[in-house]
């Protein structure tokens, strides 16, 4: 784009710019952002209300519309008839960049599809930002997004998941944080992970360590944004069960069975009833991410209950 957009001929040609902005301190805005916002004919935004405050800071007054989830593609046909009639349109988000999770994924492929090359104005994004301060390596990874919130959806999504060996990256509400971290020691076991809470803001909080240590440290109420990076699966791991059936059938040999003891299963085991999980849940999670036999993980709680461990918090 030129340094002076209102002085240019190309600058007033219909085109589609993906705004990246802040996704908390406003200082994160790039100049080029500020730039293309300045010279857009309209400013499609996801909520109009915060970003006429981002736009009154900067001293930015430009027509703005809603462009979101529930209007998407009604308003999208809109912006492209406008773009495709000579108007420049900018598309933000609340925080951040559109498109990760966010809507503008219809409008740019409607827009491919009309011969429209949308250009990206890049800036923060928070699983960009959570990543490279979590301390877990940051390639290869994948994006997951928002976990399903319930259902057959929320199991399979764990489930599925439970194998890949980069580093996984979730968003989440604070008011699902302590059902996700459940559902992830259950799943995918006692991982390392770090939950990155109000990045750029205030409070900005990094959380690093085992999700058994986070169930904790979030047990009380959780408030901001939060973005989970989490450790990948061991690489060669055990093959999960695809279902409890599936693992109440699995069996080892007496041998196999006498050289899981030497494994590091029981403390993990230990960790989790003690972080919060019920005898169920937690032995659910050892059977899936170590291969074990149900029978022999559930006489392992048994005999920690016998011996008076006093780990186990019976839901």
């Amino acid at each position: 784009m030129p340094s002076n957009p209102d002085d240019s001929k190309e600058a007033k040609e219909g085109k589609l710019y993906i705004v990246a902005t802040p996704i908390g301190n406003l200082a994160d805005i790039t100049l080029r952002a500020l730039e293309t916002l300045r010279a857009a004919d309209i400013i499609a935004a996801e909520d109009t209300r915060r970003t006429r405050k981002l736009l009154s800071y900067f001293e930015i007054h430009k027509p703005t519309v809603s462009y979101r989830e529930h209007n998407e593609r009604t308003r999208g046909s809109d912006l492209l008839d406008k773009i495709a009639s000579g108007k420049i349109v900018a598309l933000v988000t609340d925080a951040g960049t559109p498109c990760i999770s966010d809507p503008g994924h219809l409008l740019v492929e409607a827009a491919l599809e009309r011969g429209i090359e949308p250009v990206a104005v890049p800036g923060p994004t928070a699983l960009i930002s959570a990543l490279v301060v979590s301390g877990l390596p940051a390639q290869p990874f994948v994006f997951l997004g928002f976990p399903p919130s319930k259902g057959a959806e929320r199991r399979r999504f764990f489930e599925k998941n439970a194998k890949l060996e980069m580093t996984l990256i979730l968003y989440e509400s604070p008011k699902r944080l302590v059902k996700t971290l459940k559902d992830i020691a259950e799943n995918w076991g006692d991982r390392k992970l770090a939950v990155a809470r109000e990045l750029t803001k205030m409070h900005e909080e990094v959380f690093r360590g085992r999700i058994s240590e986070a169930m904790s440290h979030f047990a009380g109420e959780v408030r901001g944004e939060l973005a989970l990076v989490v450790e990948g699966a061991a690489t060669g791991a055990v093959a999960q069960p695809e279902s409890e059936q599936a693992a109440e059938s699995s069996e080892l040999s007496n041998a196999e069975c006498f050289r899981q003891q030497s494994l590091p299963w029981k403390e993990e085991l230990k960790v989790l009833l003690a972080g919060g999980l019920s005898s169920k849940e937690a032995v659910r999670a050892v059977v899936r991410r170590f291969g074990l036999p149900r029978r022999v993980v559930y006489q392992a709680v048994l005999e920690m209950k016998k011996s008076g461990m006093g780990l186990l918090g019976e839901k």
